[in-house]
Order: C-alpha cells, then structure tokens, then sequence
C-alpha cells in the first residue's frame, strides 16, 4: 500500500471526527472564538514541542513566515465560518457542501502542479462530487424542506473558498518547509487571532458555566487535528493534491455518520447512497 494512501487515510478517520466535534460545539452553542482559541492553542503547544524535540529543520524562513501566515488566516476562516453554519444547517447539508472545495482543488492540482491520475482515480473523483450533491438533499436543523438559511449559507461559502486556500498553501509547504515548524506558526498566529473574536454574555462576564466543556472539547479537537493535519502534510509530501484531497475531504462522512447516531439526524435514502458513493469513491481513489 502506497504511504500517501496509509497517511491519508489515516487523516480522513481522525479530521472525521474532529469534524463530529465542530458539530458539538455548534449544538451547544459554545462560544466559536474561545473554543477555535484552545483547539489552535492546543495544537501550537503539540507542535512546537515536537519540533524542539525531534529538532527538524524549518526550510526556507521566507516561504515558512509567508506559507504560514496565508494558511493561519484562511484556516482560522474556515473553521469559524464552518462552526457557525452549523448554528442553522443541517450537519449533512453543512459537510458536504463544504467538501465541495474538492472541485476548487483539483482543478488546481492537475493545471499548476500537472498532477497525472488514471482513469479509475479520475472516476473516484468524479463519484466523490457526485457524493457530494447527493447529501445535499436534506432536511434543514428544523426539519424543513432544505431552503438555506441565508446566514449558513454565506458562512458556508466563505468556509468553501477559505479550506480551498488553506488546502493549497498546505501542499506547498508540505514540498518546502519543514512541517512541524510550519504548524507550529500556523496554529500559534490562528491562535492570538482568535482571541480578538471572544464573546461575552449580556452582562459582560464570560460564559462560566461553560467553560469547563469548552476546554475539553477544543483539547480534544487540538489533539484530533495534531495528528490528522501531520497525516495530510505527510501525504501532501509524497503523493498528489488532487488524490490526497479528494480522501482527506470526505472526512466529513464520519462527522455525518456520528451526527446521525448521537443526535439522531434522519438517514434518508440521498444520505445513505451519498455514505455509500463516499465509499467507493475511496475505493477507487486507492488506485
């Protein structure tokens, strides 16, 4: 089996559920800057301690500052936008519409980095976006006739275009600079960035009673992410965008597929055959 294969996969089951926790957190109505605060927060701490650790070279500083300034803002984007979207979309309809970045990627990675795939991943991308659409068609967190909310939609668009470019830069420096050092940057400058955005209540004290379960969680999608995110970079450096984008990004089929067992979303007969194309599209992808 082919290492890109292994990392990417590996990156697909763990983003899957970080994903599941950004659903979490929207449920609960956590404050999105403050919880996006300690899971980057988490991250950079992971991150630079592995770096020292292990002692890996940061690459060009030029590209890293640059790499990592570009990816922080777009990434800290995408992950706020997205946690709001789901405040008033269905998780389904929110996940795969986001995934549609694939699209964005791909056309990019065969134009500027002249990736080469076969027929079969061709086809397995294909599927993929065809997966894609069909768990669109849904019910929306009321239960009626999917008409998007004007406001998740607008934060699903910039979280579309905001992964798009976040996905990119990351394929970059996964070819040019070192990784660690490179999360390292990113997750520290989303970090102090997020901070800006806190939250108070009405009466101007932080929300206390939540304080504790916003911990945990944002921890347990720093520790998820650490790992995945390292996945990705690793697959980025050794196998093609497209192809490593095309698994990574359908991660969200695992947070589906807990948001449909722990808060009971319904499985229409679109979702099951969208899991199910996800499925084979993988399958394919694989060759």
């Amino acid at each position: 089996m082919n290492s890109w294969f292994t990392y990417a996969i590996t990156a697909f089951f763990l983003m899957g559920i970080q994903g599941f926790l950004y659903k979490v957190a929207a449920e609960r109505r956590y404050d999105t800057a403050r919880i996006t605060f300690i899971f980057m927060a988490t991250v950079a701490f992971l991150s630079f301690a592995l770096w020292a650790y292990l002692q890996e070279p940061a690459g060009n500083i030029t590209s890293l500052i640059i790499l990592s300034l570009i990816n922080s803002f777009t990434f800290l984007a995408a992950t706020m936008s997205f946690i709001e979207a789901l405040k008033y979309i269905s998780a389904t309809t929110a996940y795969s519409v986001a995934r549609l970045n694939l699209v964005i990627i791909t056309l990019f990675s065969v134009a500027w980095f002249n990736d080469s795939l076969s027929m079969y991943q061709w086809i397995g991308i294909a599927i993929a976006i065809a997966a894609m659409l069909v768990l669109t068609k849904g019910t929306n967190k009321n239960g009626i006739p999917q008409e998007y909310s004007k406001k998740g939609f607008a934060f699903l668009i910039i979280s579309l275009f905001t992964s798009s470019i976040a996905a990119i830069s990351s394929k970059y420096a996964a070819m040019y600079v070192g990784k660690l050092s490179f999360l390292a940057f990113v997750y520290t400058i989303a970090a102090i960035s997020s901070m800006a955005l806190f939250k108070k209540t009405s009466n101007g004290t932080h929300q206390s009673d939540k304080t504790a379960p916003t911990i945990i969680i944002g921890i347990a999608m720093g520790l998820l992410n650490f790992v995945g995110y390292y996945a990705f970079l690793l697959a980025l450096s050794k196998g093609p965008l497209a192809l490593v984008a095309s698994i990574t990004g359908m991660h969200f089929v695992i947070s589906v597929i807990l948001s449909v067992l722990i808060y009971k979303e319904s499985v229409t007969a679109a979702r099951l055959l969208g899991i199910l194309l996800t499925i084979l599209s993988i399958i394919l992808l694989r060759f």
